[in-house]
């Protein structure tokens, strides 16, 4: 059995800190590391620190490798002063301050911060041994990163002028743009140094991080513009329809169409999952433990035959007036569904190859599987086979006459948790539900009134009244006393804030851009010590960690 850990989820982009430029970085990243080896949190837990495109999605890089050069602390680019960062502050304004990352302003003063130090640069031996060691990935990216400063910086490519990844390779060595080249590879070698100290200092104060690898990559992205062989483009990846979604007509008639490509899975089997394989390697590198978002999609994924601009024209279409317009494909599980033995049983043992694979490649890395949504009676079963732990959320957790499954009793394999990142926070979740159970729909009421119940039963909580301090209480206590190997919160939880990190289904700058109202040290201090009194009743602790082997 593995060591119970507490964990803390805080998007890197979240924390502030005294002299930050209006975003999270990894300056701030380590004082919170402080924080949490005092409070005896044993993880935190991140959302995927890729470079993102134009919608600001963490889950919608436009590289599978490459880290988002937002999160540089910029006292510890070589070449920037003083005197810089005091015209930066001065340019971002209202954005330095603003209680959600203004991403426009934010990029483009760092932006500018970077190609100034860029200009000062000299060069250097490291640097130089960097592009030689990453060059398998970083030089298509490097030249994704020019291609998209040619079109406007969009990541687009299907509305570039030269959609040919031969051609636009060509016109980019016509061109001459060394010097360009240079700059992209150079930002990437900050951002992995920095990366790298990050996890240096959370191995010294026993502090594990962990990160997350989205289940697909974008298809605006340097890996598909470069490598379409291992995409299939015909077809997105997405979530069957969930009448959840009340506010969405599209995905409780349809369901979510992320966009993503789906993997010919057949071509990288057979070349030995060399793109898997850099991908979870590179992660391994920074996180101790990584969590596989939607693991469901290793053994079969919900699709879509037509990408998310074409689904208002879908929305209100029958089947068969679908099928007319795109030829015959409708949404479906593919490769195939589970609805009979041989197809599960074939579902099965596709994913058993492929999470091994993943295994192999995480080294000594632990591996977490969001395994939440629509979810086959094999797959966690097969998950704890491969010691791959699952999610455990406690309200959804209830045996087959509704009554909640007691913490003692959840399967140690697992990780637990009252919420994502897609979810409410928790007295968010609690005044909903409280509500929701007093409506005139009394199948929502129902529902309601049942998961709210079970929340209190799991907690001990006899009375259900208004959320405060001793719900708050008895609630972490009985997550942290739980038998899952995994148990933890989010950030927002800690201070008790109703802010949402994201609301699926939704797009706008609501969305992926929370900050803390305050600096680590202006924190209510007293969250950290029922936080910590919570983690030593609940017997979970940290311990000192693995050092990274190696540097960038």
């Amino acid at each position: 059995m593995s060591e119970r850990l507490a964990g803390l989820l805080l998007p890197a982009f979240s924390p502030r800190r005294a002299g930050d430029l209006g975003i999270g970085d990894t300056r701030a990243l380590m004082e919170w590391i402080d924080r949490a080896a005092e409070a005896g949190i044993g993880f935190l837990q991140l959302l995927p620190i890729n470079e993102t495109g134009g919608d600001d999605s963490p889950y919608n890089a436009i590289s599978s490798v490459a880290l988002e050069p937002l999160y540089l602390a910029m006292e510890d680019v070589p070449g920037i002063d003083g005197q810089d960062l005091e015209g930066a502050r001065e340019e971002l304004g209202g954005a330095l301050d603003s209680p959600r990352v203004e991403y426009a302003v934010v990029r483009r003063v760092k932006r500018d911060l970077l190609e100034k130090a860029w200009r000062r640069f000299g060069g250097t031996g490291e640097f130089e041994a960097f592009c030689s060691r990453e060059a398998a990935w970083l030089e298509p990216y490097c030249a994704f990163r020019r291609l998209m400063e040619r079109h406007g910086e969009t990541e687009d490519w299907e509305s570039w002028s030269c959609r040919d990844a031969a051609a636009a390779w060509a016109a980019i060595e016509a061109e001459g743009a060394e010097d360009r080249l240079g700059f992209f590879a150079w930002v990437q070698w900050l951002c992995f140094g920095q990366w790298r100290a990050v996890r240096e200092h959370a191995d010294a104060r026993g502090v594990k991080l962990m990160g997350d690898v989205p289940i697909g990559v974008s298809r605006c992205s340097a890996d598909v513009f470069f490598g379409r062989g291992d995409f299939d483009l015909d077809w997105c990846g997405g979530a069957p329809p969930e009448t959840v979604f009340k506010h969405d007509r599209f995905i409780q008639r349809w369901g979510q169409n992320w966009g993503i490509p789906l993997y010919r899975w057949d071509r990288m089997e057979a070349a030995g999952f060399p793109w898997w394989r850099r991908r979870i390697g590179k992660l391994a590198e920074i996180f101790h433990i990584f969590r596989v978002d939607h693991v469901l999609g290793f053994y079969r994924i919900y699709a879509f035959p037509w990408q998310p601009r074409e689904n208002p024209e879908f929305l209100e279409l029958s089947e068969e007036e679908a099928a007319a317009k795109t030829g015959g494909p409708l949404p479906c599980w593919w490769p195939r569904p589970d609805d009979t033995a041989p197809n599960r049983a074939a579902n099965r043992a596709e994913g058993e190859t492929r999470l091994r694979m993943v295994l192999d490649a995480a080294g000594g890395a632990e591996v977490v599987g969001e395994d939440l949504g629509c979810v086959p009676d094999y797959v966690r079963p097969h998950l704890a086979s491969l010691r791959i732990a699952g999610f455990s959320i406690p309200q959804w957790e209830f045996d087959g006459e509704g009554r909640v499954i007691p913490g003692e009793e959840l399967p140690e394999c697992s990780f637990a948790t009252y919420a994502t990142h897609d979810h409410d926070s928790l007295r968010g979740m609690w005044e909903g539900l409280r509500f929701a159970a007093e409506s005139d729909d009394e199948e929502e009421a129902g529902k309601a009134e049942s998961e709210l119940r079970r929340m209190a039963d799991f907690a001990g909580i006899g009375r259900i009244g208004p959320y405060d301090a001793k719900v708050r209480g008895k609630l972490l206590e009985a997550l942290f006393s739980s038998r899952p190997r995994y148990a933890a919160i989010m950030a927002t939880d800690l201070f008790d804030l109703g802010d949402r990190i994201n609301a699926p289904g939704t797009v706008g700058p609501h969305n992926w851009s929370w900050r803390m109202p305050w600096t680590l040290e202006g924190c209510p201090r007293e969250a950290f010590g029922e936080l910590k009194e919570a983690i030593f009743v609940g017997r979970r602790g940290c311990r000192s960690v693995r050092p990274a082997s190696g540097r960038p």
